[in-house]
């Protein structure tokens, strides 16, 4: 697949600047595979769009604020955003300016003390954060919500940038189609259907666009994923008694392929799933989720499930509705 096949025309008057308020009030696309029928609603009408026997599975990641702004010893501004936890305390993160930064040098943002340990190449660092309290506080105290570069100001609550039902801290970035649950529909969901939870910490290539002309020379890096025994078992049952596995994002669309696919994976590990058109989908038979970059990798799997020209005329659709497009915008159920 040409990776130019990812592209379509986006006026940048439909990237969400601001999340919707309440978060439910966001519109809802839905779209049938089988007959190609495209319906407009609301969010707080997705319930009624699930039958009763589905299993709905979230990804209950919890974002940190991972972006810290800094100095160095000779006063240059820098930025570190931590990606996830290696051994022995050290992180991987993005950092800029890469170029000046050398191994061994200590970088002070906020008070949080962090020390450059390697260079990775392509803007990558590993470094240790010199403090003796835990991270997450430390990072409360330090850190920024790390907010993708489209959206120009960040929410007056943290919060919103934030699933209500994230547990499991540990992601650079928001699973967002998790983003249009309020607490009440989602306490409302609890009682009308089974939902269980995987987690994957959400990392930063997944949302990078791909450089590559072709799309199978993208290399996708992997990320951190776990399962518990009870959750597998009831994904397990579902997909034995023929029910529908319906994925809240992409995020858990691939947790439950890498897990449950051809060949099943373990319960915990690193996801290396790259779904692009032409994969079989072994466990999700509907998905929810927002609306994606071009040439993002997040775009290639939706191609994948719901047909490449299937994809292009929802979007086409989208825009000429006036959806609201990316991380704080609306959401389309796939089915």
């Amino acid at each position: 697949m040409r990776t130019s096949e990812l592209d379509y025309d986006l006026p940048p008057g439909l990237i969400a600047q601001t999340p919707a308020e309440p978060r439910s009030s966001s519109r809802l696309l839905v779209y049938d595979r089988a007959t190609g029928a495209i319906r407009h609603r609301r969010f707080a009408d997705l319930l009624d769009e699930l039958a009763a026997d589905d299993l709905v599975v979230v990804n209950d990641t919890r974002v940190l604020p991972v972006r810290l702004r800094g100095r160095r010893t000779t006063g240059g501004a820098v930025e570190i955003l931590l990606l996830e936890p290696r051994r022995d305390g050290e992180w991987e993160a993005l950092a800029r300016p890469y170029a000046r930064l050398r191994s061994g040098e200590v970088v002070s943002a906020a008070g949080l003390d962090l020390r450059i340990e390697q260079r990775l190449g392509e803007g990558r660092v590993t470094v240790t954060p010199l403090t003796s309290e835990p991270i997450e506080q430390a990072l409360a105290a330090a850190g920024e919500m790390p907010l993708p570069p489209y959206i120009q100001q960040a929410p007056a609550d943290p919060d919103r940038y934030q699933t209500v039902y994230a547990r499991q801290p540990g992601s650079a970035a928001a699973p967002t189609a998790g983003l249009h649950f309020t607490p009440e529909l989602w306490a409302t969901l609890g009682t009308r259907m089974e939902v269980v939870a995987v987690t994957l910490g959400v990392g930063l290539d997944t949302f990078r666009p791909v450089a590559e002309d072709d799309l199978a020379e993208h290399e996708i890096h992997s990320e951190r994923y776990q399962v518990s025994e009870d959750t597998a078992a009831a994904i397990r049952a579902a997909l034995t008694d023929g029910r529908r596995v319906v994925a809240v994002g992409t995020t858990v669309v691939r947790v439950l392929e890498t897990v449950f696919g051809d060949p099943p994976g373990e319960l915990a590990g690193r996801s290396r799933l790259f779904i692009t058109p032409g994969y079989r989908f072994r466990a999700v038979g509907a998905m929810v989720t927002n609306f994606h970059l071009p040439r993002s990798t997040l775009l290639a799997l939706v191609m994948a499930f719901a047909g490449i020209e299937g994809t292009r005329d929802l979007y086409r659709k989208a825009v000429a509705e006036r959806y609201r497009f990316y991380s704080f915008g609306d959401a389309c159920l796939i089915r």
